[in-house]
């Protein structure tokens, strides 16, 4: 009875800190919403972010406001046209509990997306949020290197134009240093996907070869 306690309150700990388990690009995506701040004359900023969990390739996108809406909108209008124009699918993503992530499904703007791009939705463990450490990690750099440096520089007086510079450190942070992720090797986010492009491939062909099996053999049976 005392090893099956011991074991108990060890396997409720591996979920509290959230071991990330990723195969290859598109496997799993993290998702998260990061205030970024006010700026006098554009209001409350936040910024959608996603990271793909295997290359750690980041996707930002900034909005006034923090709802399903903008959730689904960042997806739809950066993360999957990234992943479609290498031709590999996002397969599940996962975010925290909050409102703009959960909800009924069938009310939920992100969750009716998800359900048409058809993306599997993970929940980290409740009153755990470190479990999207790797969000909050790139949040931490994001802000030290990137939005500390821009707003000593720079006044903004659009959305856009805050935007148009954050996508140009975003390009340096993806394609120009190295990174040390598990799956990384001392390579760049970019160079990671790219060469591991072929093991989502592989992964998919596979998938859908034993999908199409099954169904052969369904209709024989019939």
């Amino acid at each position: 009875m005392c090893n099956l306690l011991h074991l108990k309150r060890g396997i409720n700990k591996r979920e509290a800190t959230g071991e990330i388990e990723t195969m290859h690009p598109g496997y799993l995506g993290s998702q998260d919403t990061y205030y970024v701040g006010n700026i006098k004359g554009i209001g409350r900023i936040y910024q959608q972010t996603f990271v793909n969990t295997y290359s750690r390739v980041d996707i930002c996108k900034l909005y006034t406001e923090k709802t399903a809406i903008t959730a689904a909108d960042h997806l739809n209008d950066r993360v999957i046209p990234f992943f479609a124009s290498h031709n590999i699918p996002l397969l599940r993503i996962l975010t925290d509990r909050g409102t703009e992530y959960c909800g009924k499904p069938e009310n939920h703007a992100y969750q009716l997306y998800l359900g048409i791009e058809d993306v599997d939705h993970s929940r980290t463990r409740a009153y755990s949020p470190q479990t999207n450490g790797i969000c909050e990690r790139f949040h931490k750099t994001m802000q030290e290197e990137c939005y500390h440096l821009l707003f000593r520089k720079k006044f903004y007086n659009t959305l856009d134009e805050l935007q148009d510079d954050v996508d140009t450190w975003l390009i340096s942070y993806n394609n120009e240093r190295s990174h040390s992720g598990k799956h990384c090797f001392g390579k760049t986010p970019m160079q990671t996907f790219r060469d591991s492009i072929y093991i989502a491939k592989e992964k998919n062909i596979g998938n859908i070869e034993r999908i199409s099996d099954n169904l052969l053999l369904t209709y024989q049976a019939a």
